[in-house]
């Protein structure tokens, strides 16, 4: 196991944010599907430096909400 950048790992997979002139990302916790060559399934978790456990579990917290409820609008979806 080695460690790795994780930005050319998720420009890979395609993955973007909606954000607004001017916004500033702060910090970022991705949380990841991994298959292993034996096939098994893991969770791997990465976040930017700095970032506590304590603001982690936050974003952690505040993205299920988001994802849990269809109520709240996410940035970039139509309503």
């Amino acid at each position: 196991m080695s460690e790795q950048p994780i930005g050319p790992i998720l420009d890979g997979l395609g993955t973007t944010i909606f954000l607004d002139e001017g916004d500033l990302v702060a910090s970022a916790l991705v949380i990841t599907k991994v298959i292993e060559p034996d096939g098994d399934v893991s969770l791997a978790i990465a976040s930017s430096e700095g970032l506590s456990w304590i603001e982690q579990n936050g974003l952690l917290a505040s993205a299920q909400q988001i994802v849990s409820q269809a109520s709240i609008g996410r940035k970039g979806e139509d309503d």
